[in-house]
């Protein structure tokens, strides 16, 4: 009888502290979106404007943007993985919960469409990103970003209504070898050509 008392007290005490953890988590979990709109204003402004809108085409736009890739390319910029005199600089400031809170934030905001502007180019970047370029071994950008741009939680970045401008400097700052933080869109790029790359990164902006 004590025995069976002793395992009865075990379990509850067991269930008691599984459930506090999970609680625990849970909270902690929880991005805090205040204080990430805060932390965004204060340090993303600048670049990002307050809200990770349509701002300077050299700079992406955060909107909408998944919140695992923004934490992701945060923790590499701050680790020195990804590149960037601005950027490294930046994510040295955050520390992993200000990361969450400030992709939570962005991700937060409808992103607003764009527009491409080169209709010859345009068709060239659909046929690209919808079916690759099979001589090239080049994939299909839709398979991992999806047909509309959205991409993929967790592992693939939005591109629909991405700048020009920064989707054009990043693929070619992945064929140049100057972006190392994506082995597989490094091996990609190292096949599109300039004129290749403008396109699809002309198509990209349009997307919606």
């Amino acid at each position: 009888m004590k025995r069976f008392l002793n395992l009865i007290a075990f379990a509850s005490v067991a269930l008691t502290l599984s459930g506090l953890a999970q609680a625990s988590e849970t909270k902690a979990a929880k991005p805090d979106l205040a204080a990430g709109e805060a932390k965004a204003t204060a340090v993303c402004g600048a670049c990002h404007t307050f809200d990770g809108s349509r701002g300077a085409p050299t700079y992406p736009i955060l909107q909408g943007q998944h919140p695992e890739y923004i934490v992701k390319q945060l923790t590499e910029f701050k680790e020195g993985k990804r590149k960037n005199a601005v950027m490294n600089g930046m994510a040295a400031m955050l520390s992993p919960e200000d990361m969450k809170n400030v992709a939570a934030f962005y991700n937060s905001k409808k992103a607003k469409d764009g527009a491409a502007k080169n209709q010859e180019l345009v068709a060239l970047g659909e046929k690209i990103y919808r079916g690759g370029i099979a001589k090239k071994s080049v994939p299909a950008c839709a398979g991992c970003h999806s047909p509309d741009g959205a991409g993929m939680p967790a592992q693939y970045p939005r591109l629909a209504g991405q700048h020009f401008d920064y989707t054009k400097t990043q693929l070619t700052a992945f064929r140049q070898g100057d972006r190392t933080n994506s082995p597989q869109m490094m091996s990609i790029a190292a096949n599109l050509s300039d004129k290749e790359i403008e396109a699809v990164s002309d198509y990209i902006a349009g997307l919606r």
